[in-house]
């Protein structure tokens, strides 16, 4: 059974703190093995000096990896994020980000993901993380 993206746009809706709602993520693309959300440009997620804060980035990749594990299982599971690295590449200034994760493994109990941020109008790689998830359900 294939999800579709108002189906993960739902479980974001139901399963994550406002905090994390007030960032506007939308789900563009969601399949078996990723999933890609768009974090709009907003001046309240800028630091000083105009840039996307890397705090919004790195939650942006979580909540992504979340979608695409779900995505993977059929729906919503609970997880815990274990581990997540991320390395920024270049600042985001004035644009949307794209945020895709790719599942590299899910197993009964972890799932391991590698995720990309691209500056939405240049493509441009922004930031990359990698992630790994405790499956609790």
């Amino acid at each position: 059974m294939t999800m579709t993206t108002t189906e993960a746009d739902k479980i974001l809706a139901d399963n994550f703190a406002p905090w994390v709602l007030d960032l506007g993520l939308s789900v563009q693309e969601i399949h078996a093995d990723r999933a890609v959300l768009r974090l709009p440009w907003s001046d309240r997620l800028a630091r000083e000096g105009g840039a996307m804060s890397g705090q919004a980035l790195m939650a942006a990749a979580d909540t992504a990896t979340v979608l695409a594990v779900s995505a993977a299982r059929g729906g919503y599971v609970p997880m815990t994020t274990v581990q997540q690295s991320t390395s920024f590449q270049r600042a985001v200034t004035g644009a949307d980000v794209l945020i895709t994760a790719v599942l590299t493994k899910v197993g009964r109990r972890m799932a391991f993901a590698d995720v990309t941020l691209a500056d939405a109008d240049s493509g441009e790689l922004a930031a990359h993380a990698s992630a790994v998830y405790a499956l609790l359900g």
